[in-house]
């Protein structure tokens, strides 16, 4: 197996030390950092998640900050989906859309003030997008990447780990919602929010003088209930419905090819780039549209490409994440499908490298 060279272009995080010393196995580059991926084993790392409490290195989630008299126009005219009503100390999940309604990411605004947000982005390179767009509207406005990265903590017993190094007010923080907690001398804003649907915190270090002091906090706190690093897990997410974004979509999709129609207040979010177009799209609606998908059989190889969805000799959508799931005894999978047979039920076939697999399409996602 080839591995990946080293270089400056490849950054590590401030956890990657904790990362190595945790056995991790292997890595993705997200970003142009790293981010883990496997620990024991994919299997083995999922029933973890599910059970206990991880500590995930999430850095590669860059933010980009917007910083300014104008941070909170400039967050709109991103975004279809409506901020007016949106207040400090909350999280919104945006679609960020460019002037034809694509997708460019599906990053996490957290709003720190009306003139300061951090966009906690998905891997694309949307600082560009976003200078390019506050330069463009000649807006008093600074934007630029801060020394801040996120740790995870995620599985039903984060709740307990964080409470022993953070206090038992972290307890209190609601879902999407952020507060400042104090650690070693220093605030972080720390949000109940997490690429899982197990339940934890995203933990925003500004500073990476504080990555491996927190990263060993946490460990040593936590020993008793069994915590363990991990990372985004591939089985978990696809039974949770969670897209990745270059995977499960792209600029060629809009928000509501990708489910994400409800994100989009494309009446009242007045100076997104993208209204326009949206406004067409939610007045036609999509012709294709992402879909949760079984595949029958035994557990399918790795799915690093489209895999065609077909109906007879008919190319009616493509899946583009799929795992065996232990827990539900059959593949999972996230697949972009035509409208002609996008209902539930509606019997398909799947084109893998094993072979041409039964598949049927699901009404929701698993979790």
């Amino acid at each position: 197996m080839a591995l990946i060279a080293p270089s400056r272009r490849l950054r590590r995080t401030p956890f990657s030390d904790g990362v190595e010393a945790a056995g991790v196995k292997g890595y993705t580059v997200y970003n142009r950092m790293l981010l883990p991926t496997v620990f024991r084993s994919v299997q083995e790392d999922y029933r973890h998640l599910k059970e206990a409490v991880q500590v995930w290195d999430v850095a590669c989630e860059r933010q980009v900050e917007l910083r300014g008299p104008d941070a909170s126009r400039l967050m709109q005219i991103l975004t279809p989906r409506d901020l007016r009503g949106m207040l400090p100390g909350q999280c919104y999940y945006v679609p960020i859309v460019d002037e034809t309604g694509g997708m460019l990411n599906d990053p996490v605004a957290v709003k720190l003030a009306d003139d300061r947000w951090w966009v906690s982005i998905a891997d694309s390179d949307l600082l560009l997008w976003v200078k390019a767009i506050a330069h463009g509207y000649r807006l008093d406005v600074l934007v630029d990447e801060p020394d801040v990265s996120p740790l995870a903590v995620q599985g039903p017993k984060a709740d307990d780990l964080m409470a022993r190094v953070f206090g038992d007010k972290i307890r209190d923080v609601r879902f999407f919602r952020f507060g400042w907690f104090e650690f070693q001398g220093r605030d972080l804003v720390i949000a109940r929010s997490g690429y899982s649907k197990q339940g934890g915190f995203e933990i925003y270090v500004e500073g990476g003088d504080l990555g491996m002091p927190l990263w060993n906090a946490l460990f040593e706190a936590g020993k008793d209930l069994d915590v363990h690093a991990g990372c985004p897990n591939l089985i978990e997410r696809i039974e949770g419905g969670l897209l990745s974004y270059g995977n499960d979509m792209t600029d060629d999709n809009t928000p509501h090819e990708c489910g994400l129609g409800r994100f989009c207040n494309t009446q009242s979010a007045i100076g997104c780039v993208g209204r326009d177009a949206l406004l067409r799209v939610a007045k036609e609606g999509p012709v294709k549209q992402i879909r949760p998908i079984e595949i029958h059989g035994e557990a399918v190889p790795p799915c690093d490409r489209l895999w065609p969805v077909m109906d007879g000799d008919l190319h009616v959508g493509d899946i583009s994440s799929a795992a065996w799931s232990p827990d539900y005894n059959t593949n999972v999978a996230i697949g972009m499908v035509r409208m002609t047979h996008w209902n539930a039920g509606t019997e398909l076939d799947v084109i893998t490298p094993d072979g041409v697999r039964p598949a049927t399409v699901f009404e929701a996602f698993w979790t």
